[in-house]
């Protein structure tokens, strides 16, 4: 028997245990493969935190929150890392970065990295499939408690992150422990990727509660297969039909063709949409149209512009601007130079910095609820087998 179908069996021995495992068990099912199979002596998943700031592990201890530690060169990076015994590898699923695998006593004549690769893959799709059912992961990746709206904002989120051929997409809440009514919600069907960023209105729960109506409004009406601008207008109805104007959003709807490059665009009262060509960044001039709910019976016209491969968009809401704003009259150049500085970061990498450098700007944490949404068009290019 080749090495090629021994490692396959070894892969499908390796599956078998894990869809077998129960929900809450899938490290632990898979450490004792790993050790049977490769003769590992320890596995350890470690998962990002809600604020993109600590690699917490699953059964306690110390984190790995040090710029340059080896498992944070691994999630940054998305390759294997060894360093001093351990293999730490990407625990990923379709661009969702989860977390890092590290792995002890590696005997490289027994199993290659690349195989230890896909196995850090196997527990990532293992992972997604049963975090609805069991609250083990996500609790393991709070380093404090949730506030309830936050609760409620998380859960309303498609993912972090998104990675395809064509283009790559990430997004981040900032209070991450405590955000209100700011959020964001994508989806992509291999021609096209809708994004939405809305600016929430009010406080706590209040506020939770009308950032996830108007995404299901949107949601509702981007699975009838509605154009954006119907989009916008269902979602309107619901928000002003529920509360006759008194409480209303500001939302940024984008239409990506996946194809052609082509962006379209309604601003309803939106978020700010920067471009970012090469090392030029430009304020993207929109039209600004009424907020979603404000009045009865809005109607929204969409507006379109062109990407070129590589280049960028960075939404962000009114809680960045202020925020910079806020520390000095030279806040907005400031932002200018992080967006410029995160333009050869991956995009969840390039929101972590931007929001870092931003927290170094203002010295001290953000308070005020903040959303950054980076979409990076690669080009039209054919998917690659789905990861």
């Amino acid at each position: 028997m080749d090495e090629r179908t021994q490692m396959a069996d070894r892969m499908t021995e390796i599956r078998r245990s894990l869809l077998e495992a129960p929900a809450d068990g899938l490290v632990e099912r898979l450490a004792a493969e790993a050790q049977r199979v490769y003769g590992c002596s320890a596995l350890r998943l470690f998962q990002v935190d809600y604020r993109l700031a600590a690699l917490l592990p699953l059964d306690g201890g110390a984190a790995r929150t040090r710029p340059g530690d080896p498992a944070w060169r691994c999630f940054d990076h998305q390759h294997l890392v060894d360093s001093d015994g351990v293999t730490y590898l990407p625990v990923t699923v379709r661009g969702e970065r989860i977390g890092v695998l590290a792995v002890t006593g590696v005997d490289p004549a027994r199993v290659t990295g690349a195989e230890l690769l896909e196995v850090a893959t196997m527990l990532a799709h293992e992972l997604a499939a049963v975090r609805a059912g069991t609250d083990r992961y996500a609790l393991a990746a709070r380093s404090r408690r949730l506030t309830l709206a936050a609760e409620m904002q998380w859960e309303l989120l498609p993912g972090r992150s998104r990675e395809r051929a064509s283009f790559g997409l990430a997004g981040q809440l900032e209070p991450a422990y405590a955000v209100r009514g700011d959020t964001f919600d994508w989806s992509d069907d291999g021609h096209r990727v809708w994004l939405s960023v809305i600016n929430g209105m009010g406080d706590n729960v209040a506020a939770a509660s009308l950032t996830a109506l108007a995404t299901y409004a949107l949601r509702n009406a981007r699975r009838a297969g509605l154009s954006l601008a119907d989009q916008a207008a269902l979602a309107d109805q619901a928000i002003y039909s529920y509360h006759q104007g008194a409480q209303y959003l500001g939302t940024l709807l984008l239409e990506l063709d996946l194809t052609a490059g082509t962006v379209t665009a309604i601003d309803a009262g939106s978020p700010q949409l920067l471009r970012l060509a090469g090392d030029e960044v430009v304020l993207e001039e929109l039209e600004e149209q009424f907020p979603l709910g404000m009045f009865e019976g809005s109607i929204y016209r969409p507006q379109r512009f062109q990407l070129e491969p590589g280049e960028r968009l960075y939404v962000v809401s009114d809680g960045v601007f202020d925020a910079a704003a806020e520390a000095g009259r030279y806040g907005a150049g400031a932002l200018d130079r992080f967006v410029r500085r995160s333009g050869s970061l991956a995009p969840l990498q390039a929101v972590r910095s931007l929001l870092a450098d931003l927290r170094a700007f203002v010295e001290s944490d953000l308070v005020d609820d903040a959303v950054v949404v980076c979409l990076e068009w690669h080009g039209a290019r054919p998917d690659a087998a789905g990861r």
